[in-house]
């Protein structure tokens, strides 16, 4: 399908960026209420009200569009257009003070992610990909040649892929690349956009974890999927894999099947 997002959409994209960030930086290294949701899995009062604020701009600009946030649900998520939102991608490492969360921003057409935001508050780093290429700032980035999994840098979510049904898959791959990483959420793959890590992986994965990375690898010149090789859409969730080079990516599918 075309994956052209209009430009108008993307100027909208960037205001919901702002709105995100002049809620979460002066928050950052504060000591804030940490809240537990029912998965155990933490959220605060920056959270809530950075998705509130993006939310509130879409409302106004588009009111036919879709909402899909983390933090306060999903309105019109049959429309044809829907915008999904993670206001911190890295809640943890928000609030333990360690600057690699990011707010992120997709905007879907039936389903498919056509634009991706990963923005970074704290060091003002934005990526945005749409249309053919990717920027950080910018400046059009790309990512860079790997041949073999063997010379691969791996970064990936946490050592729970090495546990349950996934472990051994995971583990495969972990093995295959020379070097490895874990944590870093959301920032891995600006920096797979950028030439510095050729492979990330991640598991138990919801659609505002992934839709907005999604373009920024792919207009990089990455691919990124699921574990089986599927296109991540907003009916997909659950596991990702994202290479620089599509022949690592294809290497690694191989090594994990």
């Amino acid at each position: 399908m075309d994956k052209t997002c209009p430009q108008e959409y993307i100027v909208l994209a960037h205001r919901l960026a702002d709105a995100a960030g002049d809620v979460i930086s002066p928050l950052f290294r504060q000591k804030i209420e940490i809240i537990g949701k029912a998965d155990d899995s933490p959220v605060t009062i920056a959270d809530r009200d950075a998705e509130a604020a993006m939310r509130r701009l879409i409302e106004t600009a588009y009111p036919d569009h879709g909402i899909f946030g983390e933090e306060h649900g999903v309105v019109r998520g049959d429309a044809e257009y829907v915008w999904v939102l993670d206001p911190i991608d890295g809640t943890l490492s928000f609030i333990s003070g360690s600057p690699t969360f990011g707010s992120l921003i997709s905007l879907t057409r039936n389903g498919v992610p056509i634009l991706g935001i990963l923005n970074q508050p704290i060091s003002k780093e934005r990526w945005v990909g749409a249309n053919g290429q990717t920027c950080l700032n910018g400046e059009i980035v790309k990512t860079r040649s790997c041949a073999n999994v063997a010379d691969a840098t791996l970064f990936a979510y946490g050592a729970e892929l090495m546990e349950g049904d996934h472990g051994p898959a995971f583990n495969r791959l972990y093995r295959a690349a020379k070097r490895r990483r874990f944590g870093y959420d959301c920032y891995a793959y600006g920096l797979l956009s950028l030439g510095f890590v050729d492979l990330v992986a991640d598991c138990d994965m919801k659609p505002y974890d992934y839709c907005a990375l999604v373009p920024i690898v792919e207009n990089a010149g990455g691919r990124m999927t699921d574990w089986s090789g599927n296109d991540l859409t907003l009916g997909n969730p659950g596991f990702a894999l994202a290479a620089g080079d599509p022949v690592t990516h294809s290497q690694a599918l191989e090594i994990m099947t």
